[in-house]
């Protein structure tokens, strides 16, 4: 399950879902304490849940806010192929004509599922919300309904520029036009990565008595991995040889190499003979399936608790951590660029606003007072 809708009914949010995804979402109701509904096939919770907080909790699924009262969701009933809500008298403006296009195209172009998925939702919501097929959508539409996604949702800037770059590539690709080119980009959101202290990266590993979850977090620490990436990790991706780990299909399904640390070297053999790894270094259950997502979530959240840290982190500050840490080092940049597998350095800059590298020699002036006469 890579994305989850948060349908807003007042105080209540429900979170339709299929026989496929259940078990994520089971996992996922455990953490937010919803109630599933069988008959509508969905997770209902008395209360809004907040999407920023579980974007942060969960990072690696794409986190979506619908207002119930809002036009545009019939491109959910189409994403979950079932009905949640009636729709049977409702005109359908994106046609089943126009979807298997844009399928067929996204295909030939290697998209994934996910991005497939979301492209058909906001494309068919654009068209429900302004009544309109879509070679009658002007640049001056896409522009009113990403001001009210913003105004009246509050989505987010990377929320919106993935709906603009939905209708982009239709207009582009599908109708053969340029008429949304000029739209500008909603201007990023220019928030810093949360970084750990060394102390409390050492404390959480030293406190962990279960050998497979300290071994996850030291994992992560010291290659620098994604969630998703470090429970996908198979026995033969370590090179012992070489001291390094290859990541197969990161994120963009790119593949790359990272180090990792002579620890987890001295660890792997002893934690191997103990789980009996052949397969997936970090097996689920049942062991023919790697580890869940929101399981190794759990067993960082765990260890947090434990270590008595305060401030709010997710696994992926492990990530930021790694990055920011080898900076400080002296790393250099493009270096780090490639560990975390980054297409533009200038993601891997956002990192030279957190490391302390050259602030560690930087004197407050209060403590300079008492050199004035």
């Amino acid at each position: 399950m890579n994305t989850v809708y948060l349908i807003y009914n007042g105080n209540e949010t429900r979170i339709p879902a299929t026989d496929k995804d259940y078990r994520m979402h089971k996992l996922f109701c455990e953490a937010g304490r919803g109630i599933w509904k069988d008959d509508s096939k969905e997770f209902v919770f008395n209360r809004k849940l907040d999407a920023d907080k579980l974007s942060l909790l969960l990072p690696d699924l794409t986190i979506i806010k619908v207002d119930n009262n809002a036009p545009g969701l019939m491109g959910i009933k189409g994403f979950f192929c079932r009905p949640w809500q009636d729709t049977e008298n409702e005109t359908k403006y994106f046609s089943d004509d126009w979807q298997n296009k844009l399928v067929a195209e996204l295909h030939a172009r290697k998209y994934s599922v996910n991005t497939i998925n979301l492209y058909i939702y906001y494309n068919q919501s654009i068209c429900q919300w302004l009544k309109k097929t879509p070679n009658l959508i002007t640049s001056e539409d896409v522009k009113n309904y990403l001001a009210y996604k913003e105004s009246n949702e509050n989505h987010s800037a990377a929320s919106l520029n993935l709906m603009l770059s939905a209708f982009k590539f239709f207009f582009r690709n599908i109708l053969k036009s340029d008429k949304i080119r000029e739209q500008k980009r909603p201007r990023q959101d220019k928030r810093l990565p949360v970084v750990m202290a060394k102390s409390e990266i050492k404390k959480m590993i030293k406190l962990e008595k279960n050998l497979k979850h300290s071994f996850l977090l030291m994992m992560v620490y010291s290659s620098g991995l994604r969630v998703s990436e470090v429970v996908t990790l198979k026995r033969h991706d370590v090179d012992i040889a070489r001291k390094s780990i290859i990541v197969i299909a990161g994120k963009g399904r790119k593949d790359r190499y990272t180090i990792t640390s002579e620890m987890v070297m001295s660890t792997l053999k002893e934690y191997c003979e103990k789980y009996d790894t052949t397969d997936w270094l970090f097996p689920g259950q049942p062991p023919s399936r790697h580890l869940s997502i929101r399981s190794a979530q759990h067993i960082f959240e765990n260890a947090v608790k434990r270590a008595g840290i305060k401030k709010a982190v997710s696994i992926h500050c492990l990530r930021h951590s790694f990055a920011t840490h080898l900076l400080e080092s002296g790393t250099d940049i493009r270096y780090i660029q490639e560990l975390l597998g980054h297409s533009s350095v200038r993601t891997t800059e956002r990192y030279t606003h957190v490391a302390r590298r050259k602030a560690l020699s930087i004197i407050s002036p209060l403590d300079t007072l008492e050199d004035e006469g």
